[in-house]
């Protein structure tokens, strides 16, 4: 018979997962790219959400074909999309339905969370500030470990912080990068996809609609028998 696994963590994605900020990105990236001559079209989303600024600012770098010399330029294009997103953020971040709630579910049952972004720190703090930095009991932000999201390296970090197998531990994410993130870390998901975005079910992996369909049980069904 399997093994019973108990629920040790709950790790949650930020953008677009916890708070209506992936518009706010794509906003952000769209304006600067229209700013710079870039006409973005659908196959740049895999470069923009879930991405982390340096990720993003590479990608426009070498779409804008050969102005400058692609680092300086890819580096002046982060620092603008840091500074356009963090104004953003800071005056229109919006919890998603249902997102406190299961904060404040998971919290009430003792089980630790953790926010996992591969926003930057400046902005992950902004984030916390309107949702509150009690409910998490270990934040990673982008430059935080060697590599960002898809690399597992920021949910291996959060992990070990947490002193938690990943096997006991889930992950609530939006987006194909941050998946292949949690998944390369061990972590069983809930998928919550970011339109037009589609992820399909798989072995440890449960995709609903929105986080109002996510629920403790539903959290601890998917370690139940790994």
């Amino acid at each position: 018979m399997p093994v019973r696994t108990e629920l040790r963590a709950v790790l949650f994605d930020m953008d677009g997962t916890l708070v209506d900020t992936e518009r706010l990105w794509r906003r952000t990236v769209e304006e600067e790219a229209a700013g710079r001559g870039i006409a973005l079209t659908d196959a740049d989303l895999a470069f923009v959400l879930g991405r982390a600024v340096d990720d993003c600012a590479a990608h426009l770098a070498a779409r804008a074909e050969g102005r400058g010399d692609g680092r300086g330029e890819a580096e002046g294009i982060g620092d603008s999309l840091e500074r356009r997103f963090t104004d953003l953020v800071r005056g229109q971040v919006v919890p998603l339905p249902g997102a406190v709630e299961l904060l404040a579910e998971i919290h009430a049952a003792g089980i630790p969370a953790a926010l996992v972004s591969a926003s930057s720190r400046q902005v992950v703090d902004t984030v916390l500030d309107a949702l509150g930095r009690h409910w998490f009991t270990v934040t990673v932000a982008a430059g935080e470990t060697p590599r960002t999201k898809p690399y597992p390296d920021p949910y291996l970090a959060a992990l070990t912080a947490l002193g938690a197998a990943p096997a006991s531990c889930v992950a609530v994410e939006d987006t194909p990068t941050g998946i292949a993130s949690a998944e390369g870390a061990g972590c069983g998901v809930v998928a919550v996809p970011a339109l037009p975005t589609t992820i399909t079910p798989a072995p440890h992996r449960t995709v609903v609609g929105s986080l109002l369909d996510v629920d403790l049980a539903l959290l601890r069904g998917v370690v139940a028998t790994r």
